[in-house]
């Protein structure tokens, strides 16, 4: 690999982030979601019908309306300056744990009590207790597998990508991508260690971070990171910043993944060199970094791209889908990404769609560019995942005109 490009980028690019719907609803997002995701099942488990014995409903009352008040208040806590490990992890799995039962209160308060009466089945106070039961147990279900799901090793996903201007000696290059590994509260040195010891299986030219490394600053979080220091990769280790890194003190995360091996694409490229071919491996930081105040910080696609052959290829790292736009603008042959975790926990994949152009896979944008969107290799918050499993990427790069003497 050939650096070919400075880490500090010059002026140009100063295109300031558009606020998006998703952005918007945001801002009232911690005062109602709370409200909505406990006040809606209690109602739905507890007053529409059952006639519970009042003990019961009294206990049920009393255990939603203490998470109701517990959940924001530990998120606070442990997501706030205090950085309480303990009090994040409660508060991130009473969220998970609302989301779920809130969206199936919701669809089974709705299709399934329609389909009983449609059907004729017991009397209005069989239908409702059937109603609850069914919403707990279909929650008590996936919870226990979307942590399941959300603790594994992921399963590794393989696509050949073929790239038109991708030259024949590049052909079959091996890429293999993680993302979103997010070391957190809950300590996951030996989940990281064994995701290590997947990648190093997969025999990559190329290993790809792009991005949200971790929740915490880098001394907080090390002895989780610190595997990512024996991924092994024939050609180089590249890494991007994302979102996440700019809550945590983005440059330590820099610094460390550089002492770790990596190299840190911050608005620069390399070139990766096979057969007489060439390809372009460019990074830029998360379209977060410039609103973060830290000096030298922001996305800068001219500046990753300074000097570099416009007839070459480019493979982009870019933490966020969303960045295709100008991607494809510049005529990029294919984008990596994560940040969207496919949704993380259904239906939430629905409001991911509000503030990014593609969930998970790999899509076109424009005449040339190709946008691969990871699931990511980790979680974020609630610990679990539903219907949205965690990937380990490996991308084999084909050429449309490949050596016919290999």
């Amino acid at each position: 690999m050939t650096d070919t490009s400075s880490t500090r980028p010059a002026g140009g690019e100063a295109r300031a982030p558009r606020r998006s719907p998703l952005h918007r609803l945001m801002r009232y997002l911690p005062l109602i979601a709370p409200v909505l995701l406990w006040t809606v099942p209690c109602w739905v488990l507890l007053y529409t019908g059952q006639h519970w014995p009042l003990p019961v409903t009294l206990a049920g009352t009393v255990l939603l309306a203490a998470c109701l008040v517990c959940m924001p208040l530990a998120m606070a806590r442990g997501h706030g300056r205090r950085r309480q490990d303990r009090a994040a992890i409660l508060g991130d799995t009473l969220l998970g744990t609302g989301w779920v039962l809130f969206t199936w209160s919701v669809l089974l308060g709705v299709l399934l009590r329609l389909a009983l009466t449609v059907a004729g089945v017991g009397g209005s106070q069989d239908r409702a207790r059937v109603v609850t039961w069914a919403v707990l147990g279909v929650s008590a279900a996936l919870l226990a597998w979307g942590y399941a799901e959300a603790r594994r090793v992921p399963r590794v996903r393989r696509l050949d990508v073929e790239l038109p201007r991708l030259g024949a000696g590049l052909d079959g290059l091996r890429v293999v991508l993680i993302t979103d590994t997010h070391y957190g509260p809950l300590d996951r040195a030996r989940w990281s260690a064994r995701v290590c010891e997947r990648v190093n299986t997969l025999e990559a030219d190329l290993v790809c971070h792009t991005g949200d490394i971790a929740d915490g600053t880098a001394g907080q979080r090390r002895a989780q990171a610190a595997p990512l220091g024996t991924v092994r990769a024939t050609r180089a280790r590249v890494y991007v910043t994302g979102n996440h890194e700019y809550y945590s003190e983005a440059q330590g995360w820099v610094d460390l993944m550089d002492e770790l091996g990596w190299e840190p694409l911050r608005n620069r490229h390399l070139l990766l060199e096979r057969g007489g071919d060439t390809l372009v491996v460019a990074g830029v930081d998360d379209v977060t970094a410039e609103s973060s105040g830290l000096a030298g910080h922001r996305a800068h696609l001219a500046g990753a791209l300074d000097g570099a052959d416009p007839g070459l290829p480019v493979l982009l790292l870019a933490h966020q889908p969303k960045f295709v736009d100008r991607a494809a603008a510049a005529g990029i042959d294919l984008q990596l990404s994560g940040h969207t975790h496919g949704g993380q926990i259904w239906p939430f994949h629905h409001l991911v769609r509000l503030d990014q152009p593609a969930l998970a896979g790999l899509s076109r944008h424009g005449a040339r560019t190709l946008l691969y969107t990871s699931r990511g290799t980790g979680f974020w918050g609630p610990p679990f995942r539903v219907f949205a499993p965690s990937e380990i990427t490996l991308l084999v790069l084909r050429s449309s005109h490949p050596s016919t003497s290999s």
